[in-house]
């Protein structure tokens, strides 16, 4: 069974930074494309970054410059390193391991971001 665990979401004062963590479980993932996905309230779950098998990364225009996606594919890990943090970056975040027809989220863990 598929499992993705995400860790690492809390409370940051603005300009702060966070280290998202998502391992998996069940298979191997050597061959997914790993994502972050945000979702804040009252609106639509938005791409954050991506990362392929490869290691090509994909970010969302809001966060360049500030975010970086990282995978470590012997711990089946995908990370965000989040800096130089804003408040509308408040949002509950979601990993994805995805390939071909098989898509995988994990639970979501909650980034808030306020003095």
């Amino acid at each position: 069974q598929v499992q993705l665990v995400e860790s690492g979401g809390g409370l940051v004062q603005p300009g702060g930074s966070l280290r998202l963590s998502c391992a998996a479980s069940g298979r191997d993932f050597r061959l997914y494309v790993m994502g972050w996905y945000r979702q804040a309230l009252g609106k639509q779950r938005e791409l954050v970054a991506t990362i392929t098998a490869a290691s090509t990364t994909n970010y969302a225009d809001s966060v360049k410059g500030r975010f970086t996606i990282s995978r470590d594919d012997a711990k089946r890990t995908v990370y965000l390193q989040m800096n130089s943090l804003k408040p509308e970056d408040t949002a509950v975040y979601y990993c994805n391991f995805r390939r071909v027809y098989q898509n995988y989220w994990g639970q979501g863990t909650q980034v808030t971001v306020s003095s």
